[in-house]
């Protein structure tokens, strides 16, 4: 008996032992360990999704949605709190090819509170997933990107990834004023993951939602711009068109498209990278003669010439020995020829000309016609520099007038009708704009204002950034322009009343070093209004293929017709009064 007894008290000393010691891990060795187990079962933490702003084109007076939000879920393991087994059962059946991680990996380091499974689940599957209440499985709302109009503006408005990041376009550029900032929310919960307001370690961080940004873009124009640019690759037989309209009052872009194109909702369908690409901005090219309208309105500046400046056309002229010549070889031009003659036939020796005046020359070209030229086209006109439009824009290539490279004088003969040169369509519209317009220079912008509370916030006047020429400079670079278009096919075409004028260009294309003599790019800008008045829009094109050779007075300015038409209705440009 009295061994019996002494067995159970060294029994029981051993039991009251290893419970002690037990006790004492989980108090002392353990303590962080189990005080993070308790507080992961009594806290409900969370992060509070910040509503992606939408975007919106003006449809005339009011903004219209173009970019919409439609609700989605995260699935959201919490492997130290769930059933491995419970949820592998239930969420494979709900969520099939949506999963997106394996079980092994969410569960290899169960330290790892936060494992995302599946994302964009629609709600009729997360509404699946709630109703059974899964421990340590929970839904985060978040918004897909909708874009109801289709393609409309795919080049201007980009898309959203499935990481939620905007690429391209406005949702790229501006992904941060769009996005917002999330919240976060960790608090002590009740047993039915409700949270309680009690708990000192109580965290709520509010979302802050993403801008509502209106654009610039004219909805109407926008759409109709990009259907007959596509009317008009089949009419003129070339696959790429890009246009660019814009208000050159104040630089605001009315529509900016490209074709071919793309369905931003459906942006993986594409088979290549390169539709993304908008080429109206972000594809420097070299625009050729539309550049003769830079070239004269700095010599008008200088005082070295006038529309009646005349100059000795021999069909060719010699920089650094390099022939330069006219694409128009016409026996009836030869002889003496006047600057505005030199315009309306594009002629490359008037604009090689005009370089050496600059210089205060009449046979050389130097290092102030160099300097005079380079201070207009670069710091004057914003050639081969950002706009700052509110979008991913290319720099271009403007040559400093005094580079240490071989042929200087010839790359800025080159220069003067816009070759040796690369700029993008929208630094030359700006530029032209600035011509036109009395003189003064607005950095194009396609932000209108944005949405707050449902009331449209207009963004502020915009001021010129700097005068570009003076207004007599201005005045005379229109009648000059006015008068080529009447010199070309555009003849005719311009009803009475209406005030219109442009510059062609077809600029060889460079591959692999050297310019080739099997394609070519049209280009064509010209501004329009009513008679009497300042121009009221800015009209640029540009047309093209791989191995095909356009031209800028049978192609582009075809599509510039087109367009311009169109933009004059749907601006209500009316005809000055006639008798």
């Amino acid at each position: 008996m009295l061994n019996r007894n002494k067995v159970l008290r060294v029994g029981l000393l051993l039991v009251m032992a290893v419970i002690v010691t037990r006790l004492f891990f989980i108090q002392i060795v353990e303590h962080d360990e189990w005080l993070a187990k308790a507080a992961a079962q009594q806290t409900l933490q969370s992060t509070i999704v910040a509503k992606r702003g939408e975007i919106y084109m003006m449809d005339g007076d009011e903004p219209a949605p173009v970019v919409m939000n439609a609700t989605v879920y995260t699935v959201i393991v919490d492997p130290m709190l769930a059933n491995r087994e419970e949820i592998e059962t239930q969420l494979n059946q709900i969520l099939g090819e949506r999963r997106m991680a394996e079980w092994d990996e969410v569960f290899a380091d169960k330290t790892r509170r936060y494992y995302i499974v599946a994302k964009n689940l629609p709600r009729a599957q997360a509404e699946q997933i709630a109703k059974g209440e899964l421990e340590g499985v929970w839904l985060q709302g978040n918004t897909e990107r909708v874009y109801p109009e289709g393609d409309l503006g795919a080049k201007v408005l980009g898309f959203v990834n499935a990481d939620g990041v905007g690429q391209y376009g406005v949702e790229g550029s501006l992904n941060e004023r769009l996005a917002g900032k999330d919240g976060l929310l960790r608090t002590v919960k009740d047993i039915n993951n409700v949270a309680l307001s009690i708990g000192e370690g109580n965290i709520k961080t509010p979302a802050v939602d993403g801008e509502n940004i209106v654009l610039t873009i004219d909805k109407t124009m926008q759409h109709n711009i990009e259907r007959l640019i596509q009317e008009q690759t089949g009419k003129v037989g070339f696959s790429h068109i890009s246009a660019l309209v814009m208000d050159p009052r104040d630089g605001r872009i009315l529509a900016m498209a490209d074709t071919p194109s793309y369905d931003p909702g459906d942006f993986g369908n594409v088979e290549s990278a390169e539709v993304y690409i908008n080429h109206v901005i972000e594809d420097p090219y070299e625009p050729a003669s539309v550049c003769k309208t830079f070239t004269f309105a700095a010599g008008l500046e200088y005082g070295v010439l006038t529309p009646e400046s005349t100059y000795v056309n021999q069909g060719v002229t010699y920089v650094d020995n390099w022939p330069i010549k006219n694409a128009a070889q016409n026996p009836g031009l030869l002889g003496t020829t006047t600057i505005q003659t030199a315009l309306n036939w594009s002629l490359n020796t008037g604009s090689t000309q005009a370089l050496r005046w600059l210089g205060g020359s009449e046979v050389e070209i130097n290092a102030q016609g160099r300097e005079r030229l380079y201070e207009y086209f670069h710091n004057h006109f914003g050639l081969g520099q950002e706009t700052g439009i509110e979008l991913y824009e290319a720099t271009g290539t403007v040559m400093e007038p005094n580079a240490e490279v071989y042929g200087i004088d010839s790359t800025y003969a080159n220069m003067t009708f816009g070759q040796n040169m690369q700029v993008t369509m929208l630094q030359t519209a700006a530029g032209f704009a600035s011509v036109v317009n009395g003189g003064q220079y607005f950095a194009p912008t396609i932000i209108a204002g944005k949405m707050e509370n449902g009331e449209f916030v207009k963004a502020e006047q915009r001021e010129a950034v700097r005068e570009a020429v003076r207004p007599e400079t201005s005045a005379t670079m229109r009648e000059m322009l006015y008068n080529t278009r009447r010199t070309w096919r555009g003849n005719g075409t311009d009803p009475a009343g209406y005030y219109v004028g442009g510059k062609t260009g077809t600029a060889q294309v460079i591959r692999n070093g050297a310019y080739v003599l099997d394609e070519t790019v049209a280009t064509y800008v010209g501004f329009g209004g009513t008679e009497g008045e300042l121009p009221e829009y800015v009209i640029m094109v540009r047309v093209w293929e791989d191995g095909k050779k356009a031209e800028g007075d049978t192609h582009a300015v075809v599509v510039f017709n087109a367009l311009k038409g169109y933009v004059q209705d749907r601006l209500r440009v009316r005809p000055a009064a006639t008798e």
